[in-house]
């Protein structure tokens, strides 16, 4: 049975009372598969939004974190802080913290690696601009943030990781990849796990389309064979929507 992760990315969104409103209205819903669902909300929310969602199912996360365990970092969290909250989920390089925040494939690296460690899931979002894809290299730039990003990590921790591969023009701009050019770049991003390690750990891999996912497209673009869920950015504020995509996925289990 293929396996689904829907994953809302709340951004800079939702205080405290706010994400706790939204959890009682997730839960209202009674979600078929609520084990598939995560929700990945701000540092000042996670403690709140952690005790709304116990008992429920539904897990909840992060949106970064720094590689370094403590120390003179100011303005940053780390892992063992994320572990002392329960969170199950960590996004990682995301397009946005690339971009505005000077994220590096080195530093991606180093932030899966000390996850790992501490046993929460990380979310490695990988994708290329528009740029690139009309340039024409697009495969050839998301296989390097790929290689690069899984250096020195072993078949047994890759298999735990989760890939959110997100065109970065599809990202707030109303645009979407067709599902074809979804499946496409999801099942290429599969035959480059497969090639780093082996055709299990790539088969096994979870595999997430981050491109302004709605409940209109979900299930046309879930129904491809390598796209395993979706990393939702706008339409995860809204609880009637994000429970509408997850039960976009679990009819097609």
């Amino acid at each position: 049975m293929k396996k689904f992760l829907i994953a809302g990315n709340w951004k800079m969104n939702k205080t405290r009372a706010e994400a706790v409103q939204f959890a009682e209205e997730l839960k209202a819903k009674n979600l078929a598969n609520a084990k598939d669902v995560c929700v990945l909300a701000p540092f000042t929310a996670l403690a709140d939004l952690g005790c709304a969602l116990e008992g429920s199912g539904i897990g909840f996360g992060a949106q970064n974190v720094h590689f370094k365990e403590s120390g003179a970092y100011t303005g940053e969290v780390s892992v063992p802080m994320l572990k002392d909250l329960g969170v199950d989920y960590c996004v990682i390089g995301h397009s946005e913290r690339r971009e505005y925040f000077a994220e590096t494939d080195e530093t991606v690296n180093l932030k899966l690696k000390a996850l790992l460690e501490a046993g929460i899931t990380p979310i490695l979002c990988v994708g290329e601009s528009l740029e690139v894809r009309e340039e024409g290299t697009a495969q050839t730039f998301v296989a390097g943030q790929v290689v690069a990003d899984f250096e020195g990590i072993g078949p047994a921790d890759a298999a735990k990781i989760v890939i959110a591969y997100e065109p970065i023009w599809a990202i707030g701009t109303g645009k979407t990849a067709t599902p074809e050019q979804a499946e496409e770049m999801c099942a290429f991003i599969r035959g480059v796990i497969s090639g780093i390690y082996d055709m299990a750990t790539g088969d096994s891999m979870l595999i997430l389309y981050g491109g302004s996912m709605k409940p209109s497209n979900a299930k046309e673009l879930l129904e491809k064979p390598d796209i395993n869920g979706g990393l939702i950015g706008g339409a995860s504020l809204k609880a009637d929507d994000f429970a509408a995509i997850a039960e976009a996925a679990a009819s097609l289990q």
